[in-house]
């Protein structure tokens, strides 16, 4: 929506921008919040993630960042990546699929971890917690599991900094 409304500005340089129906995705682009209570969550109930890195490049980039620093590869649950009506929203009017745009999104600063198998049953139910998937044998690959059971190769359309 922001190109979207930098070429309108671009061509008549005298329009006002059409936001008001994008205050959430653009709060969470623009001004997003580090999710520093997830830190303490994690503490309070004695968890030690085996990996963290936040969600600013988008999810697909930093799983793979995780997989190859870590030797392994992962399966990412399509039917459990969490989606905001807002962004759902957005996407269905830019005709964008939205999990595309939930793999691809970045600049959230949400927290990708990864805990070991025995510490499940302390986060299962967690209400600010979502288990989007497991680490799995690195010749697995990197794969997105759809609602059907296909794996799809994870690739990284996120921000490339060089």
């Amino acid at each position: 929506m922001l190109e979207r409304e930098k070429a309108a500005f671009l061509a008549d340089p005298e329009m006002q921008p059409e936001l008001a129906n994008y205050t959430y995705v653009l709060q969470r682009q623009l001004r997003p919040e580090a999710r520093l209570d997830i830190i303490h969550e994690l503490r309070d109930l004695g968890l030690t993630p085996t990996s963290m890195i936040d969600i600013s490049d988008g999810l697909a980039s930093e799983i793979l960042h995780i997989c190859t620093a870590s030797g392994t590869g992962a399966r990412i649950f399509s039917e459990n990546l969490p989606a905001a009506n807002p962004m759902l929203e957005v996407a269905n009017e830019f005709n964008l699929d939205p999990i595309m745009c939930m793999l691809n999104g970045g600049e959230d600063y949400e927290l990708l971890f990864t805990l070991p198998l025995a510490d499940h049953a302390k986060i299962k139910n967690h209400p600010d917690i979502t288990i989007l998937g497991h680490i799995t044998e690195k010749s697995d690959g990197v794969n997105l599991i759809t609602k059907a059971g296909q794996p799809v190769p994870i690739t990284a359309q996120g921000f490339q900094h060089f």
